[in-house]
């Protein structure tokens, strides 16, 4: 399957940035600001609106330095810099006025953190992308995906699938394109299992293997770009299964980009993130 011409047309003249959608990001704790930041990034350059990143209130004045584009709603922290469960209340208030959520990067694996994540997502009636620490919420209890009220996406590596499913990652690797599809019929929900040749199923049953990208976008960082470029797509009213495929494929691309300019050593996930428009221009040159 190839990705079709079309799925992200040229703006109208008359375009504001209310169109172009509203999205939520639920990331970062001490020692893992960078994650939240690319994430934000991600949505930024995939051509979202407005981005409201939710980190701990203890990263607030990192984050400021860091990010200038995204707004930022300090939410309680534990005492190790983690989101903390009572915030909770305003977590789920913000989201309902947001038009797409991305939930993971950089979250940690905090047990009140982690409870957190596995109290919010029933709680989501919004797109939804899954990464990261948020699956690893999940690792003991993929049983609540089949709580959800709306199917979501979720974007495992090999690590993160195999904790899903409790088998080896070299048990995924071996038999990627299987895995993911079973996995998004069982649980309702659209599975990007990422690495070489990063597989995308849907619960109906259609796949996607993509075919861009290159080695060196194994770096820190890359999978959190990739997050908020799938998120800024939802925000732009995509479909769950097109946000996700043309996300995987503008990613790679804006590698590809990225390594043609510089070489694929010493590649880093800012590189790829920078290349976004372009990516998306060249994509659009072929509607």
């Amino acid at each position: 399957m190839t990705i079709p011409a079309g799925l992200l047309p040229p703006r109208p003249p008359d375009t504001h940035k209310g169109d172009a959608g509203h999205v939520f990001l639920l990331a970062g704790s001490v020692g893992l600001s960078g994650a939240a930041a690319l994430c934000a990034m991600g949505a930024l350059r995939a051509g979202a609106g407005l981005v409201t990143l939710g980190i701990p209130k203890s990263l607030h004045g990192p984050m400021v330095e860091k990010l200038t584009e995204a707004m930022l709603k300090p939410l309680p922290d534990t005492n190790e810099g983690s989101l903390s469960l009572q915030g909770l209340p305003d977590i789920v208030s913000a989201i309902e006025r947001r038009d797409a959520v991305a939930i993971g990067p950089g979250l940690s694996q905090h047990p009140q953190t982690k409870e957190l994540v596995r109290q919010l997502l029933p709680k989501i009636r919004k797109p939804l992308v899954l990464d990261a620490d948020g699956l690893n919420a999940l690792a003991e209890e993929a049983h609540l995906l089949k709580k959800l009220t709306l199917p979501i996406i979720l974007t495992p590596h090999p690590g993160e699938m195999a904790r899903l499913i409790k088998l080896s990652s070299q048990d995924v690797q071996q038999d990627r394109e299987r895995i993911a599809r079973e996995f998004a019929k069982q649980y309702r929900v659209i599975v990007v299992l990422k690495g070489h040749e990063t597989v995308v199923a849907s619960f109906d049953g259609t796949v996607y293997v993509n075919e861009t990208g290159n080695p060196g976008m194994a770096s820190g960082g890359c999978g959190d770009v990739l997050t908020g470029m799938i998120v800024g797509l939802l925000g732009q009213r995509l479909g769950l299964f097109d946000a996700a495929r043309l996300g995987v494929y503008l990613h790679g691309l804006a590698g590809d980009l990225a390594a043609k300019d510089r070489g694929e050593i010493g590649l880093i996930a800012s590189d790829v993130a920078d290349r976004i428009p372009l990516a998306i221009r060249q994509y659009q040159q072929l509607s």
